[in-house]
């Protein structure tokens, strides 16, 4: 009985044991599961919002957390009516649509497809992104590889929040558009958004009390005598406080930007003297003493480069392979004296000593020769003259080529070296901006005076660029004065869309004939 009692006790205490592992073990798995991570830094996102948004969120220790709501594709209806270019510029080409008010923060997300990876826009309406949540923002962000549009409205940012955003969006390989509206920051530095380095192609600002310094820094950053944006096809500045000096401000920065195809600076208390300087740069203009050095920088610059290319080329194509050549004609020699004449051996070295001296004396019409002369002389030692050859040509066409495209490069980064310069007067006169073909001015306070001289610019615009669009109404002239009804005709005459829209009536006409 003994025994038994004890075998029992034993086998119990051995199965509490085992249970006490067990248990041991599967409270570690959870605890794994539950806290893969403790830190923000050390979290690795998935690239589905859904689930790394409020891990983050949590590991942060916020107490609210917005949802992520996906939302099916928005449809973009067309714009009706023909001179409203502020509806088209600030739905920004994204599909903006009406979004239902919320009273809980949430993260509005857009698929392209079914897959909860395939968000392509983020959207934050009316609730404050701290310093918290731009980290978050900051992580979660960049692991969207199909994120294209970002939509930031009433986000409470401030300049630490936008110097976070701004290295977000650097982080990200495809976004390409952001809406930053009713986000006043007392900094004024929306211009990180648009920097030399920016990706981005459109840009809204709409609502965000930017004034006279905001658009300092806006026009600095879209170009300077040194430097440019070249990727930003689209800003929207409406409803701001830009006024005459900061339209001078974005006029300066339009001189010498060659991207920027649509502006809108509607409802900005923009008057005749800010509207002047806007009018100006669409025409041809004299360039200031900067931009006159640094013209003159360029041009030595690019009349150097093909000099110095030239030289750096002759000297391999002269010197190395003319050595080489008489390197392998002088074994050849070597080779062949031991079983012939001396006197041949005489002839080729005296041969070679020739042409030593007339490598010297003339490097640049050696590299002909040795290619003209020298190679029937590698048949004999076989090695490869005719292999050379081809290779020295194809270094030829591509040290060609890369002149060429430096030379081309140098041409299309600067608008200073721009044909069309002229000299007059001891001016140096640029043509004008003909890039931007789409300009809105709605709102503001232009008299007959500007529609004067925008008329002046834009009809000394060739058919090959400038705008196509202005839109001026709702300013201080009687809407049937004579300038206004010019610059309507003169536009519908360049405007792309309205020659579709009346071949489209004279086809339906003509079948209805």
């Amino acid at each position: 009985m003994k025994k038994r009692v004890e075998k029992v006790v034993k086998e119990k205490a051995a199965g509490n044991v085992g249970v006490e592992e067990e248990s041991s073990k599967t409270a570690g798995l959870n605890i794994q599961e539950k806290c893969p991570v403790q830190r923000i830094d050390d979290y690795q996102c998935s690239g589905s919002l859904e689930m790394d948004f409020p891990e983050l969120c949590s590991l942060l220790g916020m107490r609210e957390i917005p949802a992520v709501t996906p939302r099916p594709p928005a449809s973009v209806t067309p714009t009706t009516e023909r001179g409203n270019m502020e509806e088209s510029q600030s739905q920004m080409g994204a599909g903006i649509a009406t979004t239902k008010w919320c009273p809980k923060p949430r993260l509005q997300v857009e698929l392209e497809s079914e897959d909860p990876r395939s968000i392509k826009e983020v959207r934050v309406f009316g609730w404050k992104v701290d310093e918290l949540m731009a980290r978050v923002l900051n992580k979660t962000l960049p692991a969207l590889s199909n994120l294209q549009n970002l939509h930031l409205w009433r986000a409470g940012l401030t300049g630490r929040t936008l110097t976070s955003l701004k290295n977000t969006i650097s982080l990200c390989s495809n976004l390409r558009t952001v809406v930053l509206e009713g986000n006043p920051l007392p900094e004024q530095s929306y211009h990180l958004l648009i920097s030399e380095d920016s990706m981005l192609t459109h840009v809204s600002l709409r609502n965000n009390r930017i004034g006279e310094e905001g658009a300092r820094l806006i026009g600095s950053a879209l170009s300077t005598a040194y430097s440019a944006n070249k990727n930003l096809l689209s800003l929207n500045l409406a409803f701001n406080s830009i006024g005459d000096p900061g339209a001078a401000h974005i006029a300066q920065g339009l001189r010498l930007n060659r991207s920027l195809l649509c502006l809108s600076l509607a409802n900005n208390h923009i008057g005749d003297t800010g509207a002047s300087r806007l009018a100006e740069v669409l025409g041809p203009f004299a360039l200031t003493h900067d931009e006159v050095v640094e013209r003159r920088r360029l041009l030595l610059r690019r009349d150097q480069s093909p000099s110095q290319a030239d030289s750096k080329c002759e000297r391999p194509l002269s010197i190395p392979s003319s050595s080489s050549l008489e390197r392998n004609v002088s074994k050849g020699a070597k080779v062949a004296s031991k079983k012939k004449d001396t006197p041949k051996k005489d002839e080729k070295q005296a041969a070679n000593q020739t042409g030593g001296v007339a490598g010297k004396k003339e490097e640049p019409k050696l590299a002909k020769k040795a290619s003209d002369t020298k190679v029937p002389r590698g048949k004999g030692g076989k090695s490869g003259g005719k292999e050379k050859r081809p290779s020295v040509l194809d270094q030829e066409e591509k040290t060609n080529a890369a002149q060429n495209k430096s030379a081309e490069l140098v041409e299309i980064v600067s608008p200073l070296l721009e044909p069309g310069v002229q000299h007059t007067g001891g001016r140096v006169i640029l043509p004008g901006n003909t890039a931007l073909t789409s300009l809105n001015l709605a709102g503001n306070r232009l008299s007959e005076q500007s529609l004067l001289l925008f008329l002046s610019s834009v009809g000394a615009q060739t058919e090959g660029g400038g705008l196509l669009r202005l839109c001026v109404n709702r300013n201080r002239f009687p809407p049937d004065c004579d300038s206004f009804l010019k610059i309507k005709e003169l536009m519908s005459l360049r405007d792309p869309l309205n020659k579709t829209a009346s071949a489209q009536v004279d086809e339906e006409q003509g079948q209805a004939a």
